[in-house]
């Protein structure tokens, strides 16, 4: 496991979140951080994909269930966006499946509702 993959990448993304959280403050709904740091990210010139459908198989058959993470960003980091009083292991875990399943070797969980700023963490595989 490399600790510096993508860390300068990871850097921005997180200067981003804080750049969204000093305009809007904590306690909206995500969808409102969703849209709001996508549109950071545009105006940062950050390459990202929001909302991708992963597909999900068993032993060769794609199952009906897909996840969507809320964003890729530089092709190699998936960032899950969450508006929650505290982030959770459950959150965590989520992310990871998402790592895997996509095969991006970091991700970045955002939590947008503290009112003191931006909680966040970095995962690498």
């Amino acid at each position: 496991m490399n600790k510096e993959l993508y860390k300068k990448e990871g850097f921005l993304l997180v200067g981003a979140a804080f750049a969204v959280h000093d305009e809007t403050g904590g306690g909206l709904a995500e969808e409102v951080y969703q849209v709001s740091f996508e549109i950071e990210l545009e105006l940062r010139g950050i390459p990202f994909r929001p909302k991708q459908e992963i597909a999900i198989f068993y032993k060769g058959r794609e199952l009906k269930k897909r996840y969507i993470p809320d964003l890729y960003a530089h092709d190699a980091i998936v960032v899950e966006l969450k508006a929650v009083a505290a982030l959770q292991p459950e959150h965590s875990a989520q992310l990871l499946n998402y790592m895997r399943l996509t095969k991006m070797p970091v991700g970045y969980l955002l939590n947008f509702a503290p009112l003191e700023g931006v909680e966040w963490k970095r995962f690498v595989l």
